[in-house]
Order: C-alpha cells, then structure tokens, then sequence
C-alpha cells in the first residue's frame, strides 16, 4: 500500500525503478541499458523525478526519495525489465 506521501508524488513504477539505479551510481546510459529504454528515455525520467522530489541535482534524487516516502531505495530489488512496458 502507497503511502499518502508516495501517492501525493506519483511516483510510478519505472521511476522507482530509476531511483534505485541511480542509488547504485548507474549513469543514464546504464539506467537504460538495465531497463531496456534509451538513455534519453533514462533522462527523461530523472528529469521527473527531480522536479517531483524538489531537488536540483540528480545525485540527490535517492536521498529526496528516502526522505519523502521513508523507503531506502536500495532495500528493493530490481524487477526484470519488460521491453515496451513503462519506458
């Protein structure tokens, strides 16, 4: 169950998927090779992510992420990516 925070941000699947990428270090180029999207695609979504989290910087899109929904973003493991679902 989302909680109201998560369901106030949005934040979909495949976003939640990018967060924990870039928990990892993975570049934009990496997010997209990993999730079967272009690294534009890749961009795209941190450019979301970073306007719904309020933060300037990509790098502090994991930390923003932890501190608004209480989830550690490297506690989950990735799901296998799906070509065309999501990206």
């Amino acid at each position: 169950m989302e909680s109201t925070t998560e369901a106030h941000l949005d934040i979909t699947e495949r976003q939640r998927q990018v967060v924990e990428l870039i928990a990892r270090g993975c570049s934009n180029d990496e997010v997209g090779v990993t999730l079967g999207i272009s690294s534009r695609t890749a961009k795209a979504h941190c450019d979301a992510l970073r306007q719904k989290l309020g933060v300037p910087k990509r790098r502090q899109i994991p930390a923003a992420f932890r501190t608004l929904t209480g989830e550690d973003p490297l506690a989950r493991e990735l799901a296998p990516a799906t070509a065309g679902v999501g990206g």
